[in-house]
């Protein structure tokens, strides 16, 4: 299988939205080009910004789109195009609302769940059929706080979380620059499950009642 030649991290541009659940796949390709120490530069062709890292099989571009996040497709599809690059090799890496934070999961293709970005970008390039890797930011409970809460800042705990789920995206990146989709897939569902069952055994054990003869203080 051809290895990714693009990534993408969907976001919204300008201060105000760097630190909100929408950003959550920009925080992902950023963190990806300083670990490669690779700069993302502005560039107007493109509408973002763009930084190169090389792979197995050459170049793979990293892009942060600089338009809004209902105009993703414009970013993507202006260096995809210029390039040659078929949807089959890239990968946008986005925030998931139906996932709760710290999930991160990884798909071919798919519908775009309500999700503006994915939703330009399918426009664009005339098919569903490009890489997803979608992180957890939760969901607020009702339909109309969706765009205040993908809109706003994480918890100080989904955050954390919302960095784990990123830290284990960025460990099968390798594997995804170099051909591996499959693989990377398998190893970051397999590490998803192992980190959910953790949390459920912290959970479960904080849930249970502490007496007097379990203290550790009592002599």
């Amino acid at each position: 299988m051809a290895g990714i030649k693009l990534i993408v991290g969907l976001g919204n541009p300008g201060r105000e939205y760097e630190s909100t659940r929408h950003n959550a796949g920009a925080w992902l390709v950023g963190r990806f080009a300083a670990g490669s120490n690779v700069g993302l530069k502005k560039d107007a062709h493109y509408f973002g910004m763009v930084g190169r890292v090389e792979g197995p099989a050459g170049a793979v571009f990293l892009l942060v789109p600089t338009t809004f996040m209902n105009a993703s497709g414009r970013a993507l599809g202006a260096l995809a195009g210029f390039f040659k690059i078929p949807a089959g090799q890239i990968l946008v890496v986005h925030d998931e609302l139906d996932f709760a934070p710290g999930t991160a999961r990884m798909k071919l293709g798919g519908g775009v769940a309500g999700h503006n970005g994915l939703k330009d970008i399918a426009a664009r390039l005339g098919t569903h059929d490009f890489w997803r890797l979608r992180l957890g930011i939760g969901h607020p409970g009702e339909r109309d706080a969706v765009a205040d809460y993908v809109l706003s800042k994480p918890s100080q705990e989904d955050r954390v979380a919302i960095e784990a789920a990123i830290e284990r995206g960025l460990e099968i990146l390798p594997q995804i620059v170099a051909g591996d989709l499959q693989g990377a897939m398998q190893k970051l569902h397999t590490q998803d499950s192992a980190a959910k069952e953790k949390e459920q055994e912290k959970e479960k054990f904080a849930a249970q009642p502490i007496h007097a003869g379990d203290s550790p203080l009592k002599k």
